[in-house]
């Protein structure tokens, strides 16, 4: 295999590859820098914001997270593809394993090498599944030097080029998209009112959908809820009374929490009528902006499965999973305390309300990938929906 180029912007070059992948692809910056490896998946040229992931392992559950539509992601873990593509028909209460929406979510994906698949629960090969849905890979690149370049001038906008495209034109098009001024949450939240429940589902939780994980459906179903998910532009109070429903939980999602005008409004209605919520990192912003909170955009985000998270209640520190751009100004909160810091950079991890039955979490309890330590989240909201316990 011929070393990835880094290459300045017009010095273009190429290289022929065979087998199944791709003669020529790009990854496109806005500061000018251009990649240079090789294709899989679909021709085409893929808008978005370039950030990467620190995963070694869970490339399916990543590629599906509906809070990466709109980016590019990059796995910093050479090797990625050996496992394959799982099937959608690994369920558990009805809801796929392994999968955590029903598509392919990221705008392109950008790896070290496409390996080889061999698992014996695999369907099909990455660049099979990624033709299928029409998205665009590249392979062959210096991700350590991507990476790096990442963290020291933060994430940027970029295209994912496969074929032979004219690059001057889509880097002048790249230099005028801006991630934080977008709305992507039209693109996964749901059409409907969607239901889930299991055998032993008793009470209601209304879920305000901007692009939810499965792995949190999965969790809350393992608990006894119905589930009613509702488009995020639903009023939750509206539904709640008339499914008589027991709590609300904000959901993740994609893009720039500030621009949610009309749902940070409908969570202060949340607040004020005094029902259990819960809020999943958008959510949690979302609960944040609606108390008077701000919001700051990180350098480079928390996404990987190995992050530190310190409770400041009981002085104990656990591994989390963590998928986000922004994060909550501490001091701007009101009524809500800080219940959870990051211990790489001190930035806010979760909140609550020290008089109601309000938590949320920037990281995900669910993991999915990712380690399960702290799923125990779920129990502290599944007992406050039960009325046994008030506050906390």
């Amino acid at each position: 295999m011929q070393p990835s180029l880094i290459v300045k912007f017009k010095d273009r070059g190429c290289s022929s590859w065979q087998g199944h992948l791709l003669s020529e692809a790009y990854l496109v910056l806005e500061d000018g820098t251009v990649f240079k490896g090789k294709g899989f998946g679909s021709e085409g040229i893929k808008y978005g914001e370039v950030v990467f992931t620190t995963g070694m392992v869970g490339y399916p559950e990543s590629l599906t997270d509906p809070s990466y539509k709109g980016q590019i992601l990059t796995m910093t873990y050479p090797l990625i593809g050996n496992y394959g593509v799982p099937s959608k028909e690994i369920k558990e209460n009805g809801v796929p394993v392994h999968y955590e929406s029903d598509k392919i979510q990221v705008e392109g994906f950008v790896i070290s090498k496409l390996m080889k698949s061999n698992h014996w629960a695999s369907e099909k090969s990455l660049d099979e599944w990624f033709k299928e849905e029409g998205i665009s890979g590249i392979e062959g690149i210096d991700t350590r030097a991507l990476v790096k370049k990442i963290r020291e001038k933060g994430v940027m906008m970029g295209a994912l080029v496969v074929g032979d495209y004219e690059l001057d034109e889509i880097m002048e098009k790249v230099k005028k998209l801006s991630y934080d001024e977008m709305n992507f949450i039209d693109k996964v939240t749901p059409k409907e009112i969607i239901l889930h429940e299991s055998e032993n589902s008793n009470k209601s939780i209304v879920v305000v959908d901007c692009g939810i994980k499965y792995g949190i459906l999965r969790e809350l179903l393992k608990r006894g809820f119905k589930i009613i998910r509702i488009p995020y532009h639903y009023d939750p109070i509206d539904v709640l009374e008339e499914f008589n429903a027991n709590g609300i939980l904000f959901s993740n999602g994609p893009g720039n929490p500030a621009l949610l005008k009309d749902l940070i409004k409908k969570a202060q209605e949340v607040i004020e009528y005094n029902v259990p919520t819960m809020g999943i990192c958008l959510g949690s912003q979302i609960l944040s902006l609606a108390d008077g909170g701000e919001i700051y955009k990180l350098k480079y985000g928390h996404r990987g499965i190995n992050k530190p998270v310190k409770d400041l209640k009981i002085g104990k520190a656990f591994v989390t999973t963590q998928n986000h751009g922004y994060a909550v100004k501490a001091q701007s909160l009101n009524e809500f305390k800080v219940w959870m810091i990051n211990i790489d950079d001190g930035s806010v991890e979760g909140i609550y309300h020290p008089n109601k039955p309000i938590i949320a979490t920037q990281f995900h309890p669910e993991a999915s990938p990712g380690p399960l330590d702290s799923t125990w989240i779920f129990d502290v909201f599944s007992k406050m929906v039960k009325g046994e316990v008030h506050g906390f």
